[in-house]
């Protein structure tokens, strides 16, 4: 406990127009160590005014923003990543304390947002728009990359690092103001983050944020200064998001729940697999959009199952901060009884549970939200195991005979964040990423989350919108392609005649 004992949390301010400060709400909620029950604090639910006032402050600084020169934004983004640099193991400890993974998993969650600061200090290539001379006699066109207005993102709980920086620093830096509303249940150390932004150079207004709920997701979906929603979360909270938000004229990304799968073909190195299909199913205490739920075991693959039983079986459970541990609690108690009665259902359904993971005890933190390490075999896919995601350390195995079976399999599957193939053929990787009908793919990678030069590529029941986050794709999605067609003539008595046809030359 004492790498707790030097955590003094205070309650979540509001970041209204460059100013941190105390709302003046009725609601509030306890953060909660979900390694201990220890409250570290309490989160504000903003206000209508105070939602309005951050909406407010970013509109008014928008049109300033959008007119600073793209070098001075990019400079912003050259400082933040510095900060974030020399203060990431200070916020990787509160990130421990409230969400609850490892100290190594906490600098990781960091690491990745970072990886998307230092892009977004490519701006100037990332941003231009394009040119061609002489489209006809004498006539120009050209695009610009405009930024849209005042955006907003919702971010989920699981990564309170990585996923606002995915948000902000790409829109901001693209010449729009921006709306955060982080996760209620472990907003710290996004807030850290948001701090460091302001020491950065972030102007007043640029970057605003407010905490709460349904209330206050639903007032930024719904009002008109609103231009453009980033959402990471859950399918219901995320189909919700899209659907309101949609229907008042806004540009929505929604990326949403998942049934990741990886395929084992025979040939695939044993060791390799089987240490990398471990960690992919039961990192993070399984609550990642990208966590391995189901290994599909091709042929002769399926008698490493009890080798992979066996591996797991070494992981230690225990609170994040602690030496050496593996899987820390889940969010919530609420969040662990869900995954409880997943896991019995499993069991009452028909599957075998090959390693039980409901009853971990933890020594000295005997209250927390502990589940360890659990593996079905013989799962079928009419099992809620299998229907939905669990976000938990649940690993369905399911056997088949040929890659072509697997492939169907997973097809039919409606999710499509991740997937992953273990082989050493060049040619059954290629027919994989050919046939397989999801948006991101791992070849001997079983998390296939890109690097941010290019884009978070979720597709079908995982991803609402068209473009995803980071990468090119984050560009295109925060500003506005505007083209324009130009002619001038070097004699201002000079004339064409009259031309009523679509023709421009």
């Amino acid at each position: 406990m004492n790498a707790l004992n030097n955590i003094q949390l205070k309650q979540a301010q509001l970041l209204i127009n460059g100013e941190f400060v105390e709302s003046k709400t009725t609601h509030w909620q306890d953060i909660v160590n979900p390694a201990t029950q220890e409250v570290l604090g309490q989160v504000p639910f903003a206000t209508t005014a105070e939602v309005n006032a951050a909406i407010a402050a970013a509109q008014n600084a928008f049109e300033t923003w959008r007119q600073t020169p793209i070098q001075a934004r990019m400079r912003i983004m050259l400082k933040l990543q510095d900060l974030i640099r020399q203060n990431a193991k200070d916020i990787a400890k509160v990130l421990t304390a409230e969400q609850g993974k490892t100290l190594a998993d906490a600098e990781g969650d960091i690491q990745r947002g970072l990886e998307v600061v230092e892009h977004a200090c490519s701006i100037g290539s990332l941003q231009m728009g394009e040119y061609i001379e002489g489209v006809a006699r004498g006539v120009d066109t050209y695009t610009l990359q405009q930024p849209l207005g005042v955006c907003a993102g919702i971010t989920p709980f699981n990564f309170p690092a990585m996923i606002p920086l995915w948000m902000f620093p790409m829109a901001i830096v693209c010449g729009n103001t921006f709306v955060l509303k982080p996760s209620e249940q472990d907003p710290l150390s996004t807030m850290m983050l948001v701090e460091l932004a302001v020491q950065a150079g972030v102007p007043a207004g640029v970057l605003n944020v407010v905490h709460g709920g349904k209330d206050v997701v639903d007032l930024l979906c719904t009002h008109q200064d609103i231009k453009a929603i980033s959402f990471v979360g859950s399918t219901h909270v995320g189909t919700h998001v899209y659907n309101l938000a949609g229907q008042h004229g806004k540009r929505v990304q929604s990326m949403m729940g998942a049934k990741n799968h990886v395929v084992v073909m025979p040939d695939a190195n044993k060791e390799q697999t089987l240490n990398a299909l471990v960690g992919a199913a039961f990192g993070a205490a399984g609550q990642r959009c990208m966590a391995l739920s189901v290994a599909v075991m091709v042929g002769e693959a399926k008698h490493w199952v009890e080798e992979l039983a066996e591996k797991a079986k070494t992981l230690k459970v225990n609170a994040g901060h602690e030496p050496n541990t593996d899987i820390g609690p889940v969010i919530s108690p609420r969040a662990k009884a869900r995954v409880l009665d997943l896991i019995n259902s499993g069991v009452e359904e028909g599957a075998t549970l090959l390693l039980d993971g409901r009853d971990v005890k933890v020594k000295g933190y005997e209250q927390g939200n502990f589940v360890g390490q659990t593996i079905f075999t013989h799962v079928t896919t009419d099992m809620r195991i299998y229907k939905e995601e669990i976000f938990g350390p649940v690993l369905a195995i399911i056997t088949v005979d040929s890659l072509e079976e697997a492939i169907a399999l997973i097809n039919a599957n409606p999710f499509g964040n991740g997937v992953g193939l273990f082989t050493q053929s060049g040619a059954t990787a290629r027919t994989f990423q050919h046939q397989i009908n999801i948006g991101q793919v791992g070849i001997n990678i079983p998390i296939p989350v890109p690097v941010p030069f290019f884009s978070f590529t979720g597709s079908r029941g995982s991803k609402l919108g068209d473009l995803g986050p980071y990468g090119k794709q984050a560009v295109q999605f925060y500003t506005q392609t505007k083209t324009i067609t130009s002619r001038w003539f070097e004699d201002s008595h000079q004339s064409t005649g009259v031309n009523t046809t679509i023709n421009l030359g």
